[in-house]
């Protein structure tokens, strides 16, 4: 009990930026899901704390790396290395909300919400 986050309730924006990262991994067999999770990410961002925005930027940048690393993958599928791209799109967007979803029970900010990779 190092720190007056152990005891900072659970608010509606921390429920619904978990319920993103869900969205976000359901999202690889329904994509639909996906959509819904960054348009959740874009209305709570702004009331948010700040500890709780990092997640909502982190959640923004992953939606539209990961769309791009998608399309590219789905362009280069025709000449089959499109389909380690979309492996890779898997595993990435995997770590990434694991990783979130840890940080989020933690209710710590995230360290680097505008990463590229793993972070």
């Amino acid at each position: 009990m190092d720190s007056y986050q152990d005891f900072t309730p659970v608010t509606t924006s921390t429920k619904m930026a978990k319920l993103v990262y869900i969205l976000y991994i359901v999202g690889i067999v329904f994509g639909i899901t996906g959509i819904v999770g960054v348009v959740i990410s874009y209305v709570y961002q702004g009331d948010a704390p700040h500890w709780l925005q990092s997640h909502y930027r982190f959640q923004i940048r992953t939606f539209w790396i990961g769309l791009l690393y998608l399309v590219v993958g789905i362009i280069l599928s025709f000449i089959l290395v499109g389909y380690l791209i979309m492996l890779f799109w898997i595993i990435w967007l995997l770590v990434r909300c694991i990783k979130g979803l840890r940080l989020l029970d933690q209710q710590r900010e995230h360290p680097n919400p505008t990463g590229w990779f793993f972070n």
